[in-house]
């Protein structure tokens, strides 16, 4: 009777502890087998490789970045999405691929413009004559054909010169002499960095030395031209009266029954080949140095094959300055009225400040051998510490003629410029 107690107390015992646990009222569950082995997806597709990607998708201006949790990142930077495998080491670098939808607006809306920069050399003097330093870019004003032009370029500083000096040797005796006799002082003018040829014309343009630096082949050539005695008439001897001997015709006997008509030789000035001629070889002058024609003459022309016009346009093209010193006829004021004169049969008469002017040169006229051999210098520390202004044009690229303007903003003050340029270097026929 005991033992069946104490068997009914420990099923009590267990049966609260059912209740208590919440076990009571649930049905049974079965226990779930052992785990069996599960057939696995196939791995996907590798990606496509970086060659493949650069040739289906270009690649936009600016590339944009994502973050791990797949959102556009604000910082810009890069999102590490995988880590180094086997397939995409750590050492490649891959460029990313973008949507081919995504336009380039950058190239899309870029438009072309040629440009050409225009150099202008600027002469700026006083109401005396002499040249006005210490002024800046604000103190100009540049215009093309009109237009008001931004300037892109300035200095001050003095350049070096290549410098091809044309000597008139068919000018009147007295005028050559005179020439000859300074012409010693010329080579001073010239400083070591310089570079000088010396050409002579009269029927012909002869190249007495090409483009070297002063030194002896200059010294040759100017002795050269002075031991040479061009332009002396030829001497007739006249021993008594006007006609003692009989008639004569350039010295000689002349005989009626020959009926022989004389030839008088007719001296031409070729100005315009040799400024030509020179300006041809000043266009192979390097960068950086002031392209100078330095004319010794009357400015008379006559015979030339080139007309002013065309050497005008070669001048403009290749930036060339034509400075003259003026002697003989040139240099008397009467004189230099007279010659703006054309007489048939006589040439074209002082064109030295043609060419002058429009190139923005100067022309000196001088008429003693101490003022030649001071204008030699003149001409050299013009040309060398002039302003020099520079900017770019929009405008098509022609060969027709554009018109500039040079305006300095200080009264009482002379400019002087070259009037215009070609934008396209002439057809060489």
């Amino acid at each position: 009777m005991k033992a069946v107690g104490s068997h009914r107390l420990l099923w009590t015992v267990f049966l609260v502890l059912l209740i208590s646990c919440g076990l009571v009222g649930q049905s049974p569950q079965s226990l779930p087998d052992a785990p069996q082995p599960q057939k696995l997806p196939p791995p996907p597709e590798p990606p496509p490789s970086e060659s493949s990607s650069r040739d289906s998708a270009p690649l936009p201006a600016t590339p944009p970045t994502t973050n791990s949790s797949g959102q556009p990142d604000s910082a810009g930077t890069p999102a590490d999405t995988s880590s180094p495998t086997a397939d995409h080491p750590a050492s490649t670098v891959t460029e990313p691929v973008h949507n081919p939808s995504t336009p380039d607006t950058q190239r899309l809306y870029t438009i072309s413009v040629t440009r050409t920069f225009i150099e202008i050399p600027v002469t700026v003097k006083d109401h005396a004559g002499h040249m006005v330093q210490g002024l800046v870019p604000t103190d100009f004003t540049v215009y093309e054909d009109g237009v008001r032009q931004k300037l892109a370029y300035f200095t001050s500083d003095p350049l070096p010169i290549s410098a091809a000096v044309l000597i008139d040797v068919s000018m009147p005796d007295t005028a050559l002499r005179r020439v000859q006799e300074g012409l010693g002082a010329l080579q001073g003018a010239f400083s070591q960095y310089d570079q000088v040829a010396i050409y002579t014309y009269g029927n012909s343009v002869t190249r007495e030395s090409g483009f070297d630096t002063v030194g002896n082949r200059m010294s040759a050539a100017i002795n050269k031209i002075v031991e040479t005695k061009h332009g002396t008439p030829a001497e007739v001897p006249v021993s008594g009266g006007p006609f003692e001997g009989g008639p004569t015709v350039n010295g000689r006997p002349f005989d009626p029954s020959t009926m022989q008509v004389p030839i008088v030789p007719h001296d031409r000035r070729v100005l315009n080949d040799a400024v030509l001629e020179a300006a041809m070889d000043l266009s192979k002058a390097p960068p950086a140095r002031r392209r100078v024609i330095m004319i010794i003459g009357d400015g008379r022309e006559d015979g030339s094959r080139s007309s002013y016009a065309d050497v005008l346009k070669v001048l403009l093209s290749y930036k060339v300055g034509v400075y003259a010193i003026g002697v003989g006829a040139a240099a008397i004021p009467v004189n230099r009225k007279l010659a703006q004169i054309n007489l048939p049969g006589t040439g074209v008469g002082n064109i030295l400040p043609k060419y002058a002017n429009a190139t923005g040169g100067e022309v000196f006229s001088e008429f003693t051998r101490e003022s030649i051999e001071s204008a030699y210098s003149a001409v050299t520390v013009v040309a060398r510490n002039q302003y020099t202004l520079g900017y770019y044009t929009q405008a098509t690229l022609a060969e027709n003629y554009r018109d500039i303007e040079v305006r300095v903003d200080h009264p009482g003050l002379t400019v002087t410029a070259k009037h215009g340029y070609y934008p396209l270097p002439p057809q060489r026929q």
